[in-house]
Protein backbone atom coordinates (compact mmCIF):
# COMPACT_ATOMS: atom_id res chain seq x y z
CA UNK A 1 0.00 0.00 0.00
CA UNK A 2 1.26 3.46 -0.97
CA UNK A 3 0.55 5.57 2.13
CA UNK A 4 0.94 8.88 0.27
CA UNK A 5 -1.40 7.76 -2.51
CA UNK A 6 -3.92 6.62 0.08
CA UNK A 7 -3.90 10.05 1.75
CA UNK A 8 -4.12 11.83 -1.61
CA UNK A 9 -7.12 9.74 -2.60
CA UNK A 10 -8.87 10.46 0.70
CA UNK A 11 -8.29 14.23 0.38
CA UNK A 12 -9.57 14.21 -3.21
CA UNK A 13 -12.68 12.32 -2.10
CA UNK A 14 -13.23 14.87 0.68
CA UNK A 15 -12.77 17.75 -1.80
CA UNK A 16 -15.34 16.25 -4.16
CA UNK A 17 -17.76 15.76 -1.28
CA UNK A 18 -17.19 19.34 -0.08
CA UNK A 19 -17.87 20.76 -3.55
CA UNK A 20 -21.08 18.72 -3.84
CA UNK A 21 -22.14 19.84 -0.35
CA UNK A 22 -21.59 23.49 -1.33
CA UNK A 23 -23.63 22.85 -4.47
CA UNK A 24 -26.52 21.36 -2.46
CA UNK A 25 -26.40 24.35 -0.12
CA UNK A 26 -26.81 26.65 -3.12
CA UNK A 27 -23.39 28.24 -2.72
CA UNK A 28 -21.89 26.74 -5.90
CA UNK A 29 -23.35 25.92 -9.30
CA UNK A 30 -21.73 23.39 -11.65
CA UNK A 31 -22.52 20.24 -13.62
CA UNK A 32 -20.02 17.39 -13.41
CA UNK A 33 -17.02 18.02 -11.21
CA UNK A 34 -13.96 18.72 -13.42
CA UNK A 35 -10.78 16.63 -13.23
CA UNK A 36 -8.61 18.41 -10.70
CA UNK A 37 -5.13 17.76 -9.38
CA UNK A 38 -3.72 17.42 -5.90
CA UNK A 39 0.00 18.03 -5.94
CA UNK A 40 2.93 18.82 -3.68
CA UNK A 41 3.67 22.57 -3.78
CA UNK A 42 7.17 23.67 -4.74
CA UNK A 43 7.41 25.89 -1.67
CA UNK A 44 7.35 24.05 1.68
CA UNK A 45 5.55 26.92 3.39
CA UNK A 46 2.57 26.29 1.08
CA UNK A 47 1.86 23.05 2.89
CA UNK A 48 1.95 19.36 1.99
CA UNK A 49 -0.60 19.40 -0.83
CA UNK A 50 -2.42 21.96 -2.97
CA UNK A 51 -5.36 21.77 -5.38
CA UNK A 52 -6.56 23.87 -8.31
CA UNK A 53 -10.22 22.78 -7.97
CA UNK A 54 -11.58 26.25 -7.17
CA UNK A 55 -10.03 27.80 -10.28
CA UNK A 56 -11.39 25.06 -12.53
CA UNK A 57 -14.93 25.78 -11.30
CA UNK A 58 -14.76 29.54 -11.98
CA UNK A 59 -16.55 29.54 -15.34
CA UNK A 60 -19.45 27.31 -14.34
CA UNK A 61 -19.86 28.70 -10.82
CA UNK A 62 -19.59 32.30 -12.11
CA UNK A 63 -17.69 33.31 -8.99
CA UNK A 64 -14.14 34.39 -8.20
CA UNK A 65 -11.83 31.42 -7.44
CA UNK A 66 -11.20 32.56 -3.87
CA UNK A 67 -14.96 32.70 -3.20
CA UNK A 68 -15.32 29.19 -4.57
CA UNK A 69 -12.39 28.07 -2.43
CA UNK A 70 -14.07 29.57 0.65
CA UNK A 71 -17.18 27.47 0.03
CA UNK A 72 -15.18 24.26 -0.54
CA UNK A 73 -13.12 24.79 2.60
CA UNK A 74 -16.30 25.51 4.58
CA UNK A 75 -17.72 22.07 3.79
CA UNK A 76 -14.43 20.13 3.80
CA UNK A 77 -14.55 17.26 6.33
CA UNK A 78 -11.06 16.64 7.73
CA UNK A 79 -11.97 13.32 9.34
CA UNK A 80 -9.80 10.48 8.03
CA UNK A 81 -7.71 12.77 5.81
CA UNK A 82 -4.80 13.58 8.18
CA UNK A 83 -5.39 17.25 7.23
CA UNK A 84 -4.46 19.58 10.07
CA UNK A 85 -4.77 23.04 8.51
CA UNK A 86 -6.31 24.43 5.30
CA UNK A 87 -5.41 27.77 3.73
CA UNK A 88 -6.45 29.60 0.57
CA UNK A 89 -3.54 31.12 -1.31
CA UNK A 90 -2.84 33.14 -4.45
CA UNK A 91 -5.61 33.27 -7.03
CA UNK A 92 -7.52 30.45 -5.33
CA UNK A 93 -5.28 27.51 -4.55
CA UNK A 94 -6.38 25.45 -1.55
CA UNK A 95 -3.36 24.36 0.47
CA UNK A 96 -3.37 21.50 2.98
CA UNK A 97 -0.97 20.94 5.84
CA UNK A 98 -1.02 17.43 7.32
CA UNK A 99 -0.70 16.23 10.87
CA UNK A 100 2.87 14.87 10.91
CA UNK A 101 1.76 11.78 12.81
CA UNK A 102 0.85 10.11 9.52
CA UNK A 103 4.59 9.76 8.91
CA UNK A 104 4.89 7.27 11.75
CA UNK A 105 3.05 4.72 9.62
CA UNK A 106 5.97 4.68 7.18
CA UNK A 107 8.61 2.84 9.24
CA UNK A 108 6.46 -0.23 10.02
CA UNK A 109 5.56 -0.55 6.35
CA UNK A 110 9.19 -0.36 5.16
CA UNK A 111 10.45 -2.81 7.78
CA UNK A 112 7.64 -5.24 7.03
CA UNK A 113 8.00 -5.14 3.23
CA UNK A 114 11.82 -5.04 3.12
CA UNK A 115 13.10 -5.68 -0.42
CA UNK A 116 9.54 -5.37 -1.74
CA UNK A 117 9.15 -1.82 -0.41
CA UNK A 118 8.36 0.53 -3.28
CA UNK A 119 6.85 -2.12 -5.54
CA UNK A 120 3.22 -1.97 -6.64
CA UNK A 121 0.68 -3.58 -8.93
CA UNK A 122 0.11 -0.51 -11.10
CA UNK A 123 0.91 -2.54 -14.22
CA UNK A 124 -1.46 -5.38 -13.26
CA UNK A 125 0.68 -7.92 -15.10
CA UNK A 126 0.42 -6.13 -18.46
CA UNK A 127 2.88 -7.69 -20.95
CA UNK A 128 5.57 -5.21 -21.91
CA UNK A 129 8.56 -5.59 -24.19
CA UNK A 130 11.54 -3.26 -23.82
CA UNK A 131 13.89 -3.44 -26.80
CA UNK A 132 17.15 -1.58 -26.32
CA UNK A 133 20.76 -1.29 -27.49
CA UNK A 134 20.24 -3.56 -30.56
CA UNK A 135 23.57 -2.33 -31.94
CA UNK A 136 24.76 -3.68 -35.27
CA UNK A 137 27.00 -6.70 -34.51
CA UNK A 138 29.67 -5.24 -36.75
CA UNK A 139 31.81 -3.61 -34.07
CA UNK A 140 32.24 -2.80 -30.41
CA UNK A 141 29.69 -1.14 -28.13
CA UNK A 142 30.25 2.61 -27.82
CA UNK A 143 29.08 5.36 -25.46
CA UNK A 144 25.70 5.77 -27.16
CA UNK A 145 25.05 2.04 -26.81
CA UNK A 146 26.12 2.27 -23.17
CA UNK A 147 23.60 5.02 -22.42
CA UNK A 148 20.88 2.98 -24.12
CA UNK A 149 21.85 -0.08 -22.08
CA UNK A 150 21.66 1.76 -18.75
CA UNK A 151 18.40 3.55 -19.59
CA UNK A 152 16.70 0.51 -21.13
CA UNK A 153 17.65 -1.83 -18.32
CA UNK A 154 16.53 0.66 -15.66
CA UNK A 155 13.22 1.28 -17.45
CA UNK A 156 12.67 -2.50 -17.54
CA UNK A 157 13.47 -2.76 -13.81
CA UNK A 158 11.10 0.10 -13.02
CA UNK A 159 8.29 -1.49 -14.99
CA UNK A 160 8.83 -4.82 -13.24
CA UNK A 161 8.75 -3.10 -9.85
CA UNK A 162 5.49 -1.40 -10.85
CA UNK A 163 3.82 -4.72 -11.58
CA UNK A 164 4.30 -5.09 -15.34
CA UNK A 165 5.33 -8.39 -16.95
CA UNK A 166 8.52 -7.28 -18.68
CA UNK A 167 10.64 -8.87 -21.41
CA UNK A 168 14.05 -7.41 -22.24
CA UNK A 169 14.90 -7.92 -25.91
CA UNK A 170 17.89 -7.34 -28.20
CA UNK A 171 17.23 -7.13 -31.94
CA UNK A 172 20.21 -8.55 -33.82
CA UNK A 173 20.73 -6.71 -37.11
CA UNK A 174 22.21 -9.73 -38.89
CA UNK A 175 20.76 -9.09 -42.36
CA UNK A 176 20.67 -6.39 -44.98
CA UNK A 177 23.15 -3.84 -46.27
CA UNK A 178 25.19 -3.60 -43.09
CA UNK A 179 25.94 -7.32 -43.24
CA UNK A 180 26.84 -7.07 -46.94
CA UNK A 181 29.30 -4.28 -46.11
CA UNK A 182 30.50 -6.23 -43.08
CA UNK A 183 31.32 -9.19 -45.32
CA UNK A 184 33.17 -7.02 -47.82
CA UNK A 185 35.15 -5.39 -45.00
CA UNK A 186 36.12 -8.74 -43.49
CA UNK A 187 37.11 -10.11 -46.88
CA UNK A 188 39.36 -7.12 -47.57
CA UNK A 189 41.06 -7.47 -44.16
CA UNK A 190 41.44 -11.21 -44.71
CA UNK A 191 43.07 -10.83 -48.12
CA UNK A 192 45.26 -7.96 -46.90
CA UNK A 193 46.40 -10.03 -43.92
CA UNK A 194 47.43 -12.79 -46.34
CA UNK A 195 49.55 -10.43 -48.42
CA UNK A 196 47.18 -9.38 -51.15
CA UNK A 197 47.00 -5.74 -52.18
CA UNK A 198 43.25 -5.15 -52.30
CA UNK A 199 41.36 -1.87 -51.73
CA UNK A 200 39.17 -1.47 -48.70
CA UNK A 201 35.48 -0.90 -49.56
CA UNK A 202 34.37 2.73 -49.39
CA UNK A 203 31.41 1.96 -47.13
CA UNK A 204 33.27 -0.66 -45.13
CA UNK A 205 33.77 -0.87 -41.36
CA UNK A 206 37.14 0.61 -40.46
CA UNK A 207 37.31 -0.46 -36.82
CA UNK A 208 40.61 -1.88 -35.64
CA UNK A 209 38.66 -4.70 -34.00
CA UNK A 210 37.96 -6.22 -37.43
CA UNK A 211 41.68 -6.73 -37.98
CA UNK A 212 41.84 -8.69 -34.72
CA UNK A 213 38.76 -10.68 -35.75
CA UNK A 214 40.36 -11.66 -39.05
CA UNK A 215 43.60 -12.63 -37.28
CA UNK A 216 41.57 -15.00 -35.10
CA UNK A 217 39.89 -16.42 -38.21
CA UNK A 218 43.27 -16.98 -39.90
CA UNK A 219 44.61 -18.65 -36.78
CA UNK A 220 41.70 -21.10 -36.97
CA UNK A 221 41.38 -21.57 -40.75
CA UNK A 222 44.66 -20.32 -42.23
CA UNK A 223 44.62 -19.73 -46.00
CA UNK A 224 41.80 -22.22 -46.57
CA UNK A 225 39.45 -19.62 -48.07
CA UNK A 226 42.04 -17.64 -50.03
CA UNK A 227 41.07 -19.20 -53.34
CA UNK A 228 37.40 -19.82 -52.49
CA UNK A 229 34.44 -18.32 -54.28
CA UNK A 230 34.16 -14.75 -52.90
CA UNK A 231 30.52 -15.22 -51.87
CA UNK A 232 31.37 -18.41 -49.96
CA UNK A 233 34.40 -16.69 -48.38
CA UNK A 234 32.39 -13.71 -47.24
CA UNK A 235 29.67 -15.98 -45.88
CA UNK A 236 32.12 -17.93 -43.74
CA UNK A 237 33.85 -14.77 -42.54
CA UNK A 238 30.53 -13.15 -41.61
CA UNK A 239 29.36 -16.26 -39.74
CA UNK A 240 32.62 -16.37 -37.77
CA UNK A 241 32.64 -12.63 -37.05
CA UNK A 242 28.97 -12.45 -36.06
CA UNK A 243 29.46 -15.24 -33.53
CA UNK A 244 32.51 -13.46 -32.12
CA UNK A 245 30.92 -10.00 -32.03
CA UNK A 246 27.67 -11.22 -30.49
CA UNK A 247 29.56 -13.18 -27.85
CA UNK A 248 31.54 -10.06 -27.04
CA UNK A 249 28.38 -7.91 -26.91
CA UNK A 250 26.65 -10.42 -24.61
CA UNK A 251 29.65 -10.57 -22.28
CA UNK A 252 30.20 -6.81 -22.11
CA UNK A 253 26.52 -6.13 -21.48
CA UNK A 254 26.41 -8.83 -18.80
CA UNK A 255 29.44 -7.19 -17.17
CA UNK A 256 27.46 -3.93 -17.32
CA UNK A 257 24.63 -5.68 -15.48
CA UNK A 258 22.35 -6.07 -18.51
CA UNK A 259 20.93 -9.49 -19.30
CA UNK A 260 18.31 -10.10 -21.97
CA UNK A 261 15.39 -12.50 -22.03
CA UNK A 262 15.32 -12.66 -25.82
CA UNK A 263 17.93 -12.22 -28.58
CA UNK A 264 15.89 -11.82 -31.77
CA UNK A 265 17.49 -12.30 -35.20
CA UNK A 266 16.52 -10.00 -38.08
CA UNK A 267 17.68 -12.75 -40.46
CA UNK A 268 15.02 -15.07 -39.02
CA UNK A 269 12.33 -12.67 -40.30
CA UNK A 270 13.63 -13.03 -43.85
CA UNK A 271 14.23 -16.77 -43.61
CA UNK A 272 10.74 -17.45 -42.24
CA UNK A 273 9.04 -15.34 -44.92
CA UNK A 274 7.71 -12.89 -42.31
CA UNK A 275 9.02 -9.88 -44.24
CA UNK A 276 7.36 -10.99 -47.50
CA UNK A 277 4.11 -11.74 -45.66
CA UNK A 278 3.88 -8.34 -43.97
CA UNK A 279 4.50 -6.55 -47.29
CA UNK A 280 1.75 -8.62 -48.89
CA UNK A 281 -0.59 -7.81 -46.00
CA UNK A 282 0.06 -4.08 -46.39
CA UNK A 283 -0.41 -4.40 -50.15
CA UNK A 284 -3.78 -6.10 -49.63
CA UNK A 285 -4.86 -3.18 -47.43
CA UNK A 286 -3.91 -0.65 -50.09
CA UNK A 287 -0.83 0.78 -48.40
CA UNK A 288 1.77 -0.49 -50.91
CA UNK A 289 2.29 0.76 -54.46
CA UNK A 290 4.93 0.26 -57.15
CA UNK A 291 7.06 3.07 -58.54
CA UNK A 292 10.38 3.00 -60.44
CA UNK A 293 10.48 -0.76 -60.01
CA UNK A 294 10.40 -0.52 -56.21
CA UNK A 295 7.62 -1.08 -53.70
CA UNK A 296 6.65 1.91 -51.56
CA UNK A 297 4.70 2.15 -48.30
CA UNK A 298 2.29 5.10 -48.04
CA UNK A 299 3.81 6.54 -44.86
CA UNK A 300 2.57 10.02 -45.83
CA UNK A 301 -0.92 8.84 -44.90
CA UNK A 302 0.36 8.65 -41.31
CA UNK A 303 2.08 12.04 -41.10
CA UNK A 304 5.43 11.21 -42.70
CA UNK A 305 6.97 13.75 -45.07
CA UNK A 306 7.47 11.24 -47.89
CA UNK A 307 6.62 7.66 -48.64
CA UNK A 308 9.22 5.00 -47.88
CA UNK A 309 10.64 2.18 -50.00
CA UNK A 310 10.08 -1.29 -48.51
CA UNK A 311 11.43 -3.36 -51.42
CA UNK A 312 14.15 -1.96 -53.67
CA UNK A 313 14.07 -2.21 -57.43
CA UNK A 314 16.52 -5.13 -57.20
CA UNK A 315 13.97 -7.07 -55.14
CA UNK A 316 15.82 -6.72 -51.82
CA UNK A 317 13.66 -5.62 -48.86
CA UNK A 318 14.81 -2.53 -46.94
CA UNK A 319 15.62 -2.39 -43.25
CA UNK A 320 12.29 -0.62 -42.77
CA UNK A 321 10.44 -3.63 -44.23
CA UNK A 322 12.14 -5.95 -41.74
CA UNK A 323 11.39 -3.50 -38.95
CA UNK A 324 7.68 -3.56 -39.82
CA UNK A 325 7.71 -7.37 -39.77
CA UNK A 326 9.54 -7.29 -36.44
CA UNK A 327 6.94 -5.03 -34.84
CA UNK A 328 4.11 -7.17 -36.16
CA UNK A 329 5.90 -10.14 -34.57
CA UNK A 330 6.03 -8.28 -31.26
CA UNK A 331 2.29 -7.73 -31.17
CA UNK A 332 1.60 -11.26 -32.37
CA UNK A 333 3.62 -12.52 -29.40
CA UNK A 334 1.06 -10.84 -27.14
CA UNK A 335 2.90 -7.75 -25.96
CA UNK A 336 0.39 -5.11 -24.92
CA UNK A 337 2.97 -2.33 -24.71
CA UNK A 338 6.07 -2.16 -26.89
CA UNK A 339 8.90 0.19 -25.92
CA UNK A 340 11.92 0.94 -28.12
CA UNK A 341 15.00 2.94 -27.18
CA UNK A 342 16.53 4.61 -30.24
CA UNK A 343 19.17 7.22 -30.89
CA UNK A 344 17.86 10.73 -31.53
CA UNK A 345 18.98 10.41 -35.16
CA UNK A 346 16.05 7.98 -35.61
CA UNK A 347 13.53 10.72 -34.79
CA UNK A 348 12.09 10.69 -38.30
CA UNK A 349 11.52 6.94 -38.12
CA UNK A 350 9.05 7.18 -35.22
CA UNK A 351 6.03 8.48 -37.18
CA UNK A 352 6.45 5.97 -40.01
CA UNK A 353 6.86 3.09 -37.57
CA UNK A 354 3.72 4.10 -35.68
CA UNK A 355 2.01 4.45 -39.06
CA UNK A 356 2.99 0.90 -39.98
CA UNK A 357 1.60 -0.35 -36.65
CA UNK A 358 -1.70 1.42 -37.36
CA UNK A 359 -1.79 0.12 -40.94
CA UNK A 360 -1.47 -3.42 -39.55
CA UNK A 361 -4.54 -2.88 -37.40
CA UNK A 362 -2.94 -2.19 -34.04
CA UNK A 363 -3.25 0.89 -31.83
CA UNK A 364 -0.09 2.98 -32.46
CA UNK A 365 -0.29 4.21 -28.85
CA UNK A 366 0.81 0.72 -27.83
CA UNK A 367 4.24 1.60 -29.26
CA UNK A 368 6.43 4.08 -27.38
CA UNK A 369 9.84 5.19 -28.58
CA UNK A 370 12.32 6.74 -26.14
CA UNK A 371 14.80 8.84 -28.11
CA UNK A 372 18.27 9.33 -26.65
CA UNK A 373 20.46 12.34 -27.28
CA UNK A 374 24.22 12.18 -27.78
CA UNK A 375 26.82 11.53 -25.11
CA UNK A 376 30.03 13.58 -24.94
CA UNK A 377 32.96 12.35 -22.89
CA UNK A 378 35.20 14.82 -21.04
CA UNK A 379 38.52 14.31 -19.26
CA UNK A 380 40.57 17.09 -17.71
CA UNK A 381 38.01 19.55 -19.03
CA UNK A 382 38.72 18.48 -22.61
CA UNK A 383 36.43 16.63 -24.99
CA UNK A 384 37.61 13.04 -25.54
CA UNK A 385 37.10 12.32 -29.22
CA UNK A 386 38.80 8.98 -29.70
CA UNK A 387 39.66 5.77 -27.93
CA UNK A 388 43.33 5.14 -27.22
CA UNK A 389 42.82 1.45 -27.95
CA UNK A 390 40.63 1.45 -31.08
CA UNK A 391 41.63 4.80 -32.54
CA UNK A 392 37.93 5.54 -33.00
CA UNK A 393 35.18 5.79 -30.40
CA UNK A 394 35.50 5.06 -26.67
CA UNK A 395 34.01 1.63 -25.99
CA UNK A 396 31.77 0.53 -23.14
CA UNK A 397 34.51 -1.85 -21.97
CA UNK A 398 37.02 0.98 -21.80
CA UNK A 399 34.57 3.18 -19.91
CA UNK A 400 33.95 0.48 -17.29
CA UNK A 401 37.70 -0.05 -16.90
CA UNK A 402 38.10 3.68 -16.36
CA UNK A 403 35.25 4.52 -13.95
CA UNK A 404 33.63 1.20 -12.98
CA UNK A 405 30.15 -0.12 -13.65
CA UNK A 406 28.41 1.76 -10.84
CA UNK A 407 29.50 5.23 -11.90
CA UNK A 408 28.88 4.50 -15.58
CA UNK A 409 25.32 3.28 -15.03
CA UNK A 410 24.45 6.04 -12.56
CA UNK A 411 25.78 8.82 -14.79
CA UNK A 412 23.93 7.51 -17.85
CA UNK A 413 20.63 7.46 -15.94
CA UNK A 414 21.12 10.90 -14.32
CA UNK A 415 19.78 12.92 -17.23
CA UNK A 416 16.53 12.62 -19.13
CA UNK A 417 17.00 10.59 -22.33
CA UNK A 418 16.04 13.61 -24.44
CA UNK A 419 18.85 15.71 -22.88
CA UNK A 420 22.42 15.71 -24.13
CA UNK A 421 24.76 14.10 -21.61
CA UNK A 422 28.25 15.38 -20.83
CA UNK A 423 30.02 12.52 -19.08
CA UNK A 424 32.86 13.83 -16.89
CA UNK A 425 35.42 11.06 -16.38
CA UNK A 426 37.23 12.93 -13.61
CA UNK A 427 34.02 13.55 -11.67
CA UNK A 428 32.92 9.92 -12.09
CA UNK A 429 36.21 8.71 -10.55
CA UNK A 430 36.38 11.23 -7.72
CA UNK A 431 35.64 10.19 -4.16
CA UNK A 432 33.94 13.38 -3.05
CA UNK A 433 30.48 14.76 -2.37
CA UNK A 434 30.57 16.38 -5.83
CA UNK A 435 30.42 12.92 -7.40
CA UNK A 436 26.68 12.06 -7.26
CA UNK A 437 27.09 8.28 -7.19
CA UNK A 438 29.77 8.49 -4.47
CA UNK A 439 27.51 10.84 -2.48
CA UNK A 440 24.61 8.37 -2.59
CA UNK A 441 26.71 5.25 -1.98
CA UNK A 442 28.46 6.97 0.91
CA UNK A 443 25.07 7.52 2.56
CA UNK A 444 24.40 3.77 2.37
CA UNK A 445 27.87 2.95 3.70
CA UNK A 446 27.37 5.44 6.55
CA UNK A 447 24.09 3.73 7.47
CA UNK A 448 25.80 0.35 7.49
CA UNK A 449 28.53 1.79 9.71
CA UNK A 450 25.92 2.91 12.27
CA UNK A 451 24.30 -0.52 12.23
CA UNK A 452 27.71 -2.21 12.68
CA UNK A 453 28.54 0.02 15.63
CA UNK A 454 25.18 -0.78 17.17
CA UNK A 455 25.76 -4.52 16.71
CA UNK A 456 29.24 -4.26 18.27
CA UNK A 457 27.60 -2.57 21.26
CA UNK A 458 25.09 -5.41 21.52
CA UNK A 459 22.22 -3.39 20.10
CA UNK A 460 20.07 -4.54 17.19
CA UNK A 461 17.39 -2.82 15.15
CA UNK A 462 14.17 -3.32 17.13
CA UNK A 463 11.56 -5.58 15.59
CA UNK A 464 8.17 -4.25 14.51
CA UNK A 465 6.24 -2.91 17.48
CA UNK A 466 9.33 -2.71 19.71
CA UNK A 467 10.01 0.99 19.16
CA UNK A 468 7.89 4.12 19.34
CA UNK A 469 8.22 6.10 16.07
CA UNK A 470 6.36 9.05 17.62
CA UNK A 471 9.57 9.90 19.49
CA UNK A 472 10.94 11.10 16.13
CA UNK A 473 10.22 14.82 16.37
CA UNK A 474 13.31 16.54 14.93
CA UNK A 475 12.62 18.27 11.57
CA UNK A 476 15.42 16.28 9.94
CA UNK A 477 13.76 13.04 11.06
CA UNK A 478 10.36 14.08 9.75
CA UNK A 479 11.77 15.22 6.40
CA UNK A 480 13.58 11.91 6.02
CA UNK A 481 10.39 10.00 6.79
CA UNK A 482 8.47 12.10 4.26
CA UNK A 483 11.00 11.33 1.54
CA UNK A 484 10.92 7.59 2.30
CA UNK A 485 7.12 7.69 2.07
CA UNK A 486 7.39 9.05 -1.48
CA UNK A 487 9.30 6.03 -2.77
CA UNK A 488 6.39 3.82 -3.96
CA UNK A 489 4.81 6.74 -5.81
CA UNK A 490 8.17 7.61 -7.34
CA UNK A 491 8.58 4.11 -8.82
CA UNK A 492 5.03 3.95 -10.18
CA UNK A 493 5.28 7.43 -11.73
CA UNK A 494 8.74 6.95 -13.23
CA UNK A 495 7.74 3.57 -14.67
CA UNK A 496 4.59 4.78 -16.43
CA UNK A 497 6.34 7.94 -17.69
CA UNK A 498 9.46 5.97 -18.81
CA UNK A 499 11.64 8.46 -16.90
CA UNK A 500 14.38 6.59 -15.00
CA UNK A 501 16.25 9.85 -14.30
CA UNK A 502 13.70 10.49 -11.54
CA UNK A 503 15.42 7.71 -9.57
CA UNK A 504 18.81 9.42 -9.41
CA UNK A 505 17.24 12.74 -8.45
CA UNK A 506 15.36 11.03 -5.64
CA UNK A 507 18.48 9.11 -4.59
CA UNK A 508 20.46 12.33 -4.23
CA UNK A 509 17.68 13.99 -2.24
CA UNK A 510 17.25 10.96 0.04
CA UNK A 511 21.01 10.76 0.63
CA UNK A 512 21.12 14.48 1.42
CA UNK A 513 18.32 14.18 3.95
CA UNK A 514 20.05 11.25 5.61
CA UNK A 515 23.34 13.17 5.83
CA UNK A 516 21.41 16.05 7.50
CA UNK A 517 19.77 13.62 9.91
CA UNK A 518 23.20 12.13 10.71
CA UNK A 519 24.53 15.60 11.50
CA UNK A 520 21.58 16.62 13.68
CA UNK A 521 20.59 13.43 15.49
CA UNK A 522 22.70 10.95 17.44
CA UNK A 523 21.55 7.38 17.06
CA UNK A 524 23.65 5.52 19.64
CA UNK A 525 24.56 6.23 23.26
CA UNK A 526 21.37 8.20 23.92
CA UNK A 527 18.08 7.38 25.69
CA UNK A 528 17.29 3.75 24.76
CA UNK A 529 13.74 4.48 23.59
CA UNK A 530 14.82 7.29 21.26
CA UNK A 531 17.81 5.24 20.08
CA UNK A 532 15.47 2.37 19.20
CA UNK A 533 13.19 4.64 17.15
CA UNK A 534 16.15 6.17 15.33
CA UNK A 535 17.66 2.77 14.61
CA UNK A 536 14.42 1.79 12.91
CA UNK A 537 14.51 5.01 10.90
CA UNK A 538 18.12 4.28 9.88
CA UNK A 539 17.16 0.75 8.80
CA UNK A 540 14.14 2.04 6.84
CA UNK A 541 16.44 4.48 5.04
CA UNK A 542 18.89 1.67 4.25
CA UNK A 543 16.14 -0.52 2.79
CA UNK A 544 14.82 2.31 0.63
CA UNK A 545 18.25 3.33 -0.62
CA UNK A 546 19.24 -0.28 -1.31
CA UNK A 547 16.02 -0.95 -3.24
CA UNK A 548 16.53 2.24 -5.22
CA UNK A 549 20.13 1.48 -6.20
CA UNK A 550 19.13 -2.04 -7.23
CA UNK A 551 16.68 -0.56 -9.73
CA UNK A 552 19.47 1.49 -11.31
CA UNK A 553 21.81 -1.50 -11.30
CA UNK A 554 24.24 0.17 -8.90
CA UNK A 555 25.74 -1.55 -5.86
CA UNK A 556 24.92 -0.48 -2.30
CA UNK A 557 28.31 -0.77 -0.54
CA UNK A 558 28.54 -1.40 3.19
CA UNK A 559 31.99 0.19 3.45
CA UNK A 560 33.77 2.91 1.48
Amino acid sequence: MDIVQSIENRIKEALAQAAEAAKEAGELSFGALPDFVLEVPREKNHGDFATNLAMLLTREAKKAPRQIADSIVKYFNKQGTWVKDIAIAGPGFINFRLDSRWLYKVIPQVLEEGQAYGTSNVGQGKKVQVEFVSANPTGLLHMGNARGAALGDTIASLLSAAGFDVTREYYINDAGNQIENFGLSLEARYLQALGQDVPFPEEGYHGEDLIATVQGFIKEHGEKYLESDPQERRGVLVQYALHEKLSHIRNVLAEFGVNYDVWFSEKSLHDSGAVARVIEELRSKGYIYEKDGALWFKTTEFGDEKDEVVVRANGVPTYFAADIAYHLNKFERGFEWVINLWGADHHGHVARMKGAVKALGYNPDRLDVVLMQLVRLFSGGELVRMSKRTGQYVTLSELMEEVGRDAARYFFVMRSADSHLDFDLDLAKSQSAENPVFYVQYAHARICSILRQAKEAGVTVPALGEANPELLQDPSELELLRKIADFPGLIAGAAVALEPHRLTRYAHELAGLFHSFYTNCRVLNIEPELSAARLQLVEATRITLNNLLNLIGVSAPERM
